[in-house]
């Protein structure tokens, strides 16, 4: 049974940093791909940012692009989303997902992008920002 386990979120000021981190068990980390959504209050889950099953393909929402990296250590089975310049419109439950089946190649930012290419969730990280 694949289980992700998410850490690292807070209350923080504007401008400051945070490191979220998604630990998972289950099953060979390093075959799949990974992603982090965030759902605000009264809206819509939505993605962040994605990775592939090596860590050399990401891709990342256009609100976040160029302050938020994503990582993953596939020997520690952990992924990071490193958060930068946090604004108050950052504030959400910030949740990490793991590809349900192995797309190797065919990863791009629409499948990376889409909650439908996830088949495992965590249970969420609270993230927020102050103005």
């Amino acid at each position: 049974q694949v289980q992700l386990v998410e850490s690292g979120g807070g209350l923080v000021q504007a401008g400051d940093s945070l490191r979220l981190s998604c630990v998972a068990s289950g099953r060979t980390f390093s075959n799949y791909g990974m992603g982090w959504f965030r759902q605000a209050p009264g809206k819509e889950r939505e993605f962040v940012a994605t990775i592939n099953w090596s860590g050399r393909t990401t891709y990342f929402a256009d609100s976040v692009k160029g302050r938020f990296s994503i990582s993953r250590e596939n020997a520690k089975n952990t992924m990071y989303l490193q958060m930068k310049s946090l604004k108050p419109e950052d504030t959400a439950v910030y949740y990490c997902a793991a590809e349900l089946s192995p797309i190797g190649s065919a990863w791009s930012r629409a499948t990376g992008g889409s909650p439908g290419t996830y088949g495992y969730w965590g249970q969420g990280t609270q993230v927020t920002v102050s103005s």
